[in-house]
This record gives C-alpha cells, sequence and structure tokens, in this order.
C-alpha cells in the first residue's frame, strides 16, 4: 500500500471516529451522568493509553520549559471544545450539533486572515455565505420551530476553540514536537479543566450498569486516542488539505447514527441544510486545489465538445 493510501485511510477513520462521540455519550446522558463527569472519564482514560503507544516506542515524556505553556493553552482549548460540544447535546439532535461544529474550518481561514494576514479570496467569501444560508435552513425549521440559541452558541463557541487550537498549533513551537508527545500533553491539562469544574459543582456521575463503563472507555479510544492519531498520521501522509476535507466525514457519521441508533428525525430542509455547510467548508479547505482539479478532470475527456456562442465571428 502506497502513502497516499495509507494517508486517505487514516483521514477516514480519524474523521469517521469523531463523529462517533455522540453515540457513546448520549446514553451515558440517559443513564443520569453530566458533561462534564462524561469527559472527564473520557479524558482520564485517554491519557494512559497515549502513554502506553509513547513508552512502546520508546520515546521520552520530556519536554522542554518553553513547550510547557504552550501545551497548557492547547489543552485547554481542546477541553473547552469538548465542553461546550457535549454541552449542546442537551439542547439539538446531535447530528445538527456536528454538523455546525463542522464551520470550524471557516474560522481557521478568518483567524489566518485577520490575524496572520492571509489572503481571503473571493471563493471563501462565498462559501462563508454558502456556509450561513445552510446554518440558516437548519435554525429554523419548517413548522417554524428553531434551534436552541443556548445550543448554537455552545457549538460556535466549540468550533472557535478547536480553530484557535489548529491554528495555535501550527504557530508555536509545538509544530516541531512528537505527536504522540502533544496529544499525550494536551489530554493531560485538558483533564485539569474537569478536575476543576467538578471540584467546584462536587458532583461526579458514575455509570450504574457494568456496560456504561465501555462506553466510557470507547469515547476514550475512538473518538479520542485514534482520531488525534490517525489525523496526524493522515496529515504526515497526504498533507492537512486533503485531511481536512475528510473530516467531512465526521458530521455525516454523527448524523447516521443519530438516525439510526437515537431516531433522531432529519426533515429536507434541514438536509439540504447540512449539505450547504459540508460542501462550503469543503471548498474553503480546498482553496485554489479546485480549479487544478477541474482542469485534470476535463483532460480525462479530450474529445468533449467546447460550447460556443451562436454570436461567435
Amino acid at each position: 500500500m502506497n502513502a497516499k493510501a495509507k494517508g486517505y485511510i487514516l483521514g477516514s477513520i480519524a474523521a469517521a471516529s469523531y463523529g462517533m462521540n455522540p453515540l457513546f455519550a448520549l446514553p451515558l446522558y440517559k443513564a443520569g451522568m453530566n458533561p462534564d463527569s462524561v469527559l472527564f472519564f473520557r479524558y482520564l482514560f485517554a491519557i494512559p493509553l497515549l502513554g502506553i503507544m509513547i513508552k512502546a516506542r520508546g520515546r521520552t515524556f520530556k519536554i522542554q520549559r518553553k513547550e510547557t505553556f504552550p501545551l497548557i493553552i492547547m489543552g485547554l482549548l481542546v477541553a473547552l471544545s469538548s465542553l461546550t460540544l457535549f454541552l449542546s447535546y442537551n439542547y439539538m439532535a446531535a447530528g445538527i450539533a456536528s454538523t455546525l461544529l463542522f464551520v470550524y474550518p471557516i474560522m481557521v481561514a478568518l483567524i489566518m486572515a485577520m490575524v496572520f494576514k492571509e489572503k481571503l479570496t473571493l471563493q471563501t467569501i462565498v462559501c462563508m455565505l454558502l456556509a450561513l444560508g445552510g446554518i440558516g435552513l437548519l435554525y429554523e425549521s419548517e413548522d417554524g420551530n428553531t434551534l436552541s440559541l443556548i445550543g448554537t452558541l455552545l457549538v460556535f463557541a466549540s468550533s472557535l476553540s478547536y480553530a484557535i487550537y489548529i491554528v495555535g498549533i501550527n504557530q508555536t513551537s509545538l509544530k516541531n514536537v512528537a505527536t504522540l508527545k502533544v496529544t499525550f500533553y494536551v489530554l493531560l491539562f485538558g483533564l485539569s479543566l474537569f478536575v476543576a469544574r467538578l471540584l467546584y459543582s462536587g458532583v461526579l456521575n458514575t455509570p450504574d450498569q457494568w456496560y456504561l463503563w465501555g462506553n466510557l472507555l470507547a469515547l476514550a479510544v475512538f473518538p479520542t486516542a485514534i482520531s488525534f492519531l490517525c489525523t496526524t498520521g493522515a496529515i504526515q501522509y497526504i498533507g492537512s488539505t486533503p485531511t481536512a476535507i475528510l473530516g467531512a466525514l465526521e458530521p455525516v457519521t454523527a448524523i447516521f447514527f443519530g438516525i439510526t441508533v437515537f431516531g433522531e428525525g432529519l426533515t429536507v430542509r434541514e438536509s439540504v441544510g447540512l449539505v450547504m455547510i459540508i460542501v462550503a467548508v469543503t471548498l474553503v479547505i480546498a482553496g485554489g486545489n479546485i480549479t487544478s482539479h477541474l482542469v485534470r478532470f476535463r483532460k480525462l475527456f479530450p474529445r468533449l465538445p467546447m460550447i460556443r456562442s451562436k454570436k461567435s465571428n
């Protein structure tokens, strides 16, 4: 298997596994656990898994002093993104929440344009408007009911936190640190947010059925450890752009489980909105590569007749 094939497989696994968040989290909510408790165990179980991987590869846990503060900030950003996303599940369907979360690449584009002066192309602006149109279709259903404002704001907070994390991880010294080590410390420092919240509330929920512990373990394995590692591996093989495009599988996976497992409904209007968001973000991520891909596609059919104007001289 060549490197490109490995990259696409890893990217698909990463996106699909992250979309499993609702599959394992919603039964825990139904059993009475709160988001802080769920995320506390999710991070707690994922950390030793990554630690074992680091030791198995013969690598050290040592980090430089200059890397400590960026790791703390990145960890808190990831934890905040997780917390706000899981809180949003209490206010809206998980599939729609996961799709709204997928606007984070647009936020990345805006941050890079405003902070790092990257050029914001007309295509990016049009795609942003397309995504906002899709969100509008999701926000108000055909019967006049609207999405929860609180839930929508929570998802956007999750997207923004993750967008800042993506920009930050590539604009600091952490981009030169081994992936496993960065992931380990990001989760370790992120865990501190949930510890602090649980100490403040004084309430730590635990599953009352043995099989629900399996859900917590699955959250640690699939949308956490596997998703983080496969994403990084995919970037190494095929680059960040194709990997991010494959991220469209995240909301698709979440919607699939929401409908098939939890019986969430999806109207035609909502379906159109979901497609608009996914298409818009995919085009933003692809950027200038879209034109080259279309040119390549056209060259596959060299004998296709060209469309000419009747008024041509």
